[in-house]
Formats: C-alpha cells, sequence, structure tokens
C-alpha cells in the first residue's frame, strides 16, 4: 500500500474523488509559523511547539499535540508502506513542511520504502495557479504518474535546509539558497522569502509588512481585498488568514496601521516609516514573534533591499 501525505485538507477532498490507491494522512502543521525549536528529538520538538503554539496564539496545546500524534503514529510505520509520495507545492508554507518531513522520514533511521514528490508549480488547465485544493479530481492522476523520486542529493538538502531553517544563523540558510538537488527545485526560492521574513536594514519592514503599507498608501483597503492583493502577487509564501491576521496585528500594535470594521487604513506614522523617518522596529512590540530558529525580538539580523542579503546590525 502507498502512503500519500497530502499537504491540507482541501487536497484531501480532491485526492479522495481522484481514485487514487493508497492512504491519504493530511499533514496540518503550519511550520513556516512561529518557533521551529533546533536540536532536539521529535517528541520534545512538538512538546515545545505546542507550548508556544498556545503562548503566543491561544492555539489548544492538547488538541495540538492530539492531532501531532495521529499523523506521527502513521509516519512512524513508513517502512512498512510500499512508496510514500509528498504531495506539496512551491510555496515557503509547503516546503518547510516538505523539508521537514523528509528530515523525519530519515531520522527513523530505518530502511525505507522508495520517496516520491508531487509538487507542481503551476497546471496548464489552471490559470494564476496558487496550489493544489485549485486543481479537480481528475487532474491529480497524471502528476501522480509524473511524481519523481528523491535521491541522495534530495535527501541531503533537505535535512541540512531544516537544520539551518531551525538555527540561529541566516547565513547558514541563505548559504543554501544557492544549493539545488534534482527534485527540490522550489525550495532556494522559498528559502530566500523566508529570509526576507527578517526586519530590513532601510526601514525595519520585513517583505510582507512593506508590501502591506505600500497597498495602502493610496488609501483604505478592506482586509479581504489586501488579503486577495498578497495572494496575488506573493504567491512565493502560501500564506492563509491566520498567518497573515497575525502581521496585521502586530502592525496594527506598532501602530503603522489602523484597522477598523475590517477596513486597514495607513497612520502618519506608517508613512513615516515608509519613506524612511521613523524605524518600524522602533515602534513594533516585543512579543514572543519567532521564524524558524530567530527570535524576532531584538535580532541583529537584518534584509538589505539594497544588497540582495542577510547582513548583520
Amino acid at each position: 500500500m502507498l502512503l500519500q501525505i497530502l499537504n491540507g485538507d482541501a487536497t484531501r477532498t480532491i485526492f479522495d474523488k481522484s481514485g487514487l490507491p493508497g492512504e491519504a494522512l493530511v499533514w496540518r502543521e503550519m511550520l513556516s509559523e512561529g518557533l521551529t525549536p533546533p536540536g532536539c528529538d521529535m517528541s520534545l520538538f512538538f512538546e515545545r511547539r505546542a507550548a508556544y503554539l498556545h503562548e503566543k496564539y491561544g492555539i489548544n496545546a492538547a488538541a495540538y499535540q492530539a492531532d501531532i500524534a495521529g499523523a506521527r503514529k502513521t509516519i512512524q510505520k513508513a517502512p512498512n508502506y510500499e512508496e510514500i509520495v509528498l504531495w506539496f507545492e512551491f510555496d515557503l508554507f509547503c516546503q518547510v513542511n516538505l523539508i521537514f518531513l523528509i528530515t523525519y522520514l530519515l531520522k527513523l533511521n530505518t530502511p525505507m520504502p522508495r520517496v516520491s514528490v508531487v509538487q507542481p508549480g503551476n497546471h496548464p488547465e489552471v490559470a494564476d495557479f496558487k496550489g493544489l485544493g485549485m486543481l479537480k479530481p481528475e487532474h491529480l492522476p497524471a502528476l501522480f504518474e509524473k511524481r519523481n523520486y528523491l535521491e541522495a542529493a534530495d535527501w541531503q538538502l533537505a535535512s541540512a535546509a531544516w537544520e539551518a531553517y531551525t538555527g540561529r544563523d541566516p547565513l547558514a540558510l541563505e548559504a543554501l539558497t544557492h544549493r539545488t538537488a534534482p527534485n527540490l527545485p522550489y525550495l532556494g526560492g522559498a528559502l530566500l522569502a523566508h529570509l526576507q521574513r527578517l526586519p530590513s536594514q532601510e526601514t525595519g519592514l520585513n517583505s510582507i509588512e512593506h508590501f502591506f503599507l505600500e497597498k495602502i498608501t493610496i488609501g483604505p483597503l478592506s482586509e479581504r481585498a489586501l488579503y486577495n492583493q498578497f495572494w496575488n502577487e506573493k504567491k512565493i509564501y502560501g500564506f492563509g488568514d491566520f498567518q497573515l491576521d497575525v502581521i496585521l496585528q502586530r502592525m496594527a500594535r506598532a501602530g503603522v496601521l489602523q484597522r477598523d470594521n475590517e477596513m486597514i487604513r495607513l497612520t502618519d506614522l506608517g508613512r513615516e516609516v515608509l519613506r524612511g523617518e521613523q524605524a518600524f522596529l522602533a515602534h513594533a512590540p516585543a512579543d514572543n514573534s519567532w521564524i524558524g530558529g530567530i527570535s524576532l525580538d531584538g535580532t541583529p539580523w537584518r534584509w538589505s533591499n539594497i544588497e540582495s542579503r542577510v547582513v548583520k546590525a
């Protein structure tokens, strides 16, 4: 039997109607959001992550642990399957989950069946493709037939990328954006997008924060309109409402924008930050925000838009 690991419930709905063989497992984590504890075994990793998600976002730790425990129980049986198929997309959200799962399988340290990946970057029948959830059940068999099997270089790069993603040194991760592997064609671009979530050297705004402020300079936008523009123009991130809400809330607390009846307005401080007259980080709250292994509270690391690289303040 095949184990088909899917990137979300939207894909599961389509998969169940596709007629494809195997047992389906939905991986529901959002490892691109918040702390990913480094250098610990999987049980401790999820314990620490559950505690963080509860403290930071109010996510029920017991419910989170129960869902993860069920998924882990299936993954632990990976050697019993004929093949494992990983269905993930080109964006940061999916690529972080993908390298984690590849690393998890590697850490089982047991003879493994063949592992393949399905990760489309576009689809000829779907204009402005953003993800597997946009497809129809009849689209999946052709993607399945064209799946690619992981090679040694893929395992090595995924493992190195996960270790660097959970680490404190973004330069180690930046070095990997230039490495390639046969079946991880989107990883470098996704990791680059991740690094652009560091505060910029120029204004202190990261890529997403700058995007939001720039879009409301002309006038107020509804939350939905702003999110739709983000999803159309920043597909590389793959973030859902939850993650975008977290970002807007932090920006509102910093005073660079106002949220009023689901309308988003730029403040005078926001204009000054965009012009480089005020430093965003002087107003942004210290709120236990993390991206991977890097705490954003007082980090010396910056993304230089001028040099297109990570620098240390």
